[in-house]
């Protein structure tokens, strides 16, 4: 391989690099009249988006996520001219999910809405309406309402009413903050007992929030990380390497604290220089550009040829090395200079030399961190990953007579390498996967991605057991127990998929299989359906059976409350509990049926208008539940307070059997 192709490839593996739901302003809208003459104006609506959400544009297909609409309520002295119009950078792509292009706005979005002046007084009252989301939660159907007043003639009227103006300039994605100001629901709302619209955002703070969970998903990228360099120390290219510079540091000095010490050094610098790797990455590319770049299907497409090239190094085609000229240059650095800093440039040899078989562990380590969209993810996994790479160095150099009992170089070190490209093989699949679902291709439905992991597992299982060779392998056709035992495990896990050609869920593979409506043939029924999706009916019906409630606040829009239904509601337990033992309440915070009469509400001290029946759910899961975002589940008594905190967004089957049995424990201790 030339120089030229190492430093591409290292440099695209260089660039290869959920929680409470509680109530979230993530977009603020501000309103403006502007007058192009005496008798036409428009209405501006521009709106600041927080880092990692985007607001949908207009005219979006049927089906598809929450379009941008100008709705009037009141409209005297004036006409429409034409429809809503988006305004400045849109970006468009194709959402895996709803299966259509779709175009949104990041950061500024921007509607213009003209209006003709038909001469004397005018006022026009109404309301802007949008959708908003991020990678884990969508906000229900949010306006932004506007009054504007004033006279056409001659010159243009002053500036519409300050009152009324200001409050709409104001205008935040759905009025809210984090204390809530709520009142009871009027008669209006024909609630058939007030009680169950009572706040409960006390007693579910009572149960404890899901707080840390920042933190666990930090503890599992260093914990992937220090996977990563425990099997990164099993390669041909790092483990020969352990037992020559122990002792070269130990035979070095007569002084054997000072071979300590250098030891300890040695195994520090590693950390530091992977360390830097991580943080250099995330300050080149930014945490959100990270994440952009995981779910970007062209870069999901370079992930997956990368892994492929990883894993043909890994199977023996040939090695990805970095140039022999910049090794040489830091070892002879290293021999010219004394002290610490010789042995910092010893560890970073270490690095340059081992990078053929570190190189691809470390580019799939930090793919997979880059989908966090964490600031110090790739630190972490760095981190992580040197803490393993360097800890024997430095023990062996604490207990020097633990190097004639470690395992000798041999055959047994290439395994591990061909083992570890048949699973970077497989991951490859799942991120061709993203891509295939965001230009629709279907070239990878669920079970052709499927047959194809069964048959990878399975030939890892055949490699295992000697019935197939590659280049570097050696000769030996005998099987060791722990061989045999790793393929064992392949080919019951190649076993165990075959049911998902048919539809079976495979909770295992769940996170990495396409989800289950790309299935082309499914024999597996097993579906959850709400009973009811009007709250006062639901809970009136759970009082006369004395069942404990689970309300569903959810979207039609809403992309990660599918996959919840798909990847967890099917779940025989998950399904049996819900079908069972709950009376299941669904509500659309985005249902566009309208009221039979228009809600007037005050929250957070200003006057808003409930026009549709999603309009309505979503003001019941603030005021009630104190949350806005979508998915949401909350289980509630026959008197509408909570049985267990809240649960939004995670796929975790055993933690959602958990959160459901845990409120049936507790419904079942009150009566």
């Amino acid at each position: 391989m030339t120089k030229k192709h190492v430093l591409s490839w290292l440099f695209m593996a260089l660039l290869c690099l959920p929680a409470f739901a509680q109530i979230q302003d993530p977009v603020k809208f501000k309103t403006e009249w502007n007058a192009l003459s005496d008798n036409e104006a428009e209405i501006i609506f521009t709106g600041t988006v927080d880092k990692g959400w985007h607001v949908y544009s207009t005219d979006l297909p049927e089906g598809g996520p929450i379009s941008a609409t100008f709705n009037v309520d009141k409209i005297e002295g004036a006409e429409l001219i034409g429809k809503l119009t988006p305004r400045g950078k849109q970006i468009e792509k194709m959402d895996p999910i709803f299966g259509m292009q779709v175009r949104f706005f990041e950061s500024k979005a921007q509607f213009v809405q003209k209006i003709k002046l038909t001469g004397g007084a005018y006022k026009l009252t109404g309301y802007l309406e949008y959708g908003a989301c991020n990678d884990e939660n969508c906000l229900p159907p949010t306006s932004v309402d506007f009054t504007f007043t004033g006279t056409a003639s001659g010159k243009q009227a002053a500036a519409p009413a300050e009152a009324q103006g200001n409050a709409a300039n104001e205008a935040t994605s759905g009025d809210t903050a984090q204390s809530v100001a709520l009142i009871p629901l009027t008669p209006a709302m024909k609630v058939q007992t007030t009680d169950y619209w009572k706040p409960v955002i006390n007693e579910l703070n009572n149960f404890g929030e899901q707080v840390g969970e920042e933190s666990h998903s930090w503890i599992y990228i260093f914990f992937t990380g220090l996977v990563g360099g425990l099997l990164a120390l099993f390669t041909p290219c790092v483990w020969p390497i352990i037992p020559m510079t122990v002792s070269f540091f130990l035979k070095r000095t007569k002084d054997k604290k000072k071979g300590i010490r250098d030891a300890w050094t040695y195994g520090a610098s590693i950390v530091v220089i992977y360390l830097t790797l991580g943080l250099a990455i995330t300050l080149i590319f930014g945490a959100s550009a990270l994440n952009a770049l995981s779910t970007n299907a062209i870069f999901n497409i370079l992930f997956c040829l990368m892994l492929i090239v990883f894993a043909a190094s890994f199977f023996g085609a040939f090695e990805i090395t970095l140039p022999s000229k910049w090794s040489n240059a830091v070892d002879s650095k290293a021999e010219q200079t004394t002290g610490l800093l010789s042995i910092f440039l010893m560890a970073f040899t270490l690095s340059l030399v081992s990078f053929s078989c570190t190189g691809p562990i470390i580019g799939f380590l930090l793919v997979e961190v880059s989908t966090t969209g964490s600031v110090v993810a790739p630190a972490i996994g760095m981190l992580g990953f040197a803490i393993a790479l360097a800890l024997p160095f430095t023990l062996f150099a604490l207990f020097p007579s633990w190097l004639k009992s470690m395992p000798k170089s041999g055959g047994w070190m290439n395994v591990i390498k061909v083992t570890l490209g048949f699973l970077e093989l497989a991951f490859a699949l799942k991120f061709l996967s993203v891509a295939d679902l965001a230009y629709g291709w279907r070239i990878l439905d669920r079970e052709t991605f499927l047959a194809l992991w069964i048959v990878i597992f399975a030939l890892l299982g055949m490699y295992l057991l000697g019935k197939i060779k590659f280049p570097h392998d050696d000769d030996d056709t005998k099987v060791s127990v722990p061989r045999f035992f790793m393929a064992l495990i392949s080919l019951a896990f190649a076993v165990y998929m075959i049911p998902g050609l048919w539809g079976a869920p495979l909770k295992a593979v769940s996170a990495f299989a396409p989800p289950m409506q790309t299935q082309d043939f499914n024999l597996y029924k097993n579906e959850v359906h709400a009973k009811f999706n009007d709250f006062e009916a639901g809970m009136e019906y759970a009082r006369q059976q004395g069942k404990p409630v689970m309300i569903d606040f959810t979207g039609y829009g809403c992309v990660n409350c599918r996959k919840m239904e798909l990847a967890v509601w099917t779940d025989p337990k998950v399904s049996k509990l819900l079908n069972e033992d709950y009376v299941l309440i669904t509500l659309f915070v985005d249902d566009k049926t309208k009221l039979a009469e228009p809600i007037k509400i005050t929250e957070n001290g200003k006057e808003r208008t409930l026009r549709t029946v999603g309009d309505k759910w979503s003001y019941l899961q603030r005021s009630k539940f104190g949350a806005n975002a979508q998915p949401f589940y909350v289980l509630i008594d026959n008197e509408g307070m909570p049985l267990n905190q809240s649960y939004s967004y995670d796929e975790d089957i055993q933690k959602y059997i958990n959160f459901l049995e845990t409120g049936l424990k507790n419904y079942k201790n009150k009566r």
